[in-house]
């Protein structure tokens, strides 16, 4: 169990916003509380694997002229209008 204190002005703003989601101020805490721990959570794995990230390079294939294909295509189109 955990307790905190907040400003007058953070302790309106929750009680405010509990109330427009019909929640009490305690649940509406307790999500707040865990959507900021799994955001928290993601972005540290992100940071983790931010050196090895995109680091394994196939070779490429077909798809590796896609994007001239497509400027070429888009070339030859007349414009719509």
């Amino acid at each position: 169990m955990r307790s905190l204190r907040l400003d007058d002005d953070l302790d309106d703003k929750v009680r405010r916003a509990a109330a427009i989601r019909n929640e009490s101020v305690s649940e509406f805490l307790r999500h707040a509380a865990a959507q900021r721990a799994e955001d928290t959570l993601a972005s540290s794995v992100r940071e983790q694997f931010a050196d090895v990230a995109g680091a394994v390079h196939g070779g490429g294939g077909r798809a590796r002229h896609s994007g001239q294909a497509f400027s070429d295509l888009l070339a030859e189109r007349p414009p719509k209008r």
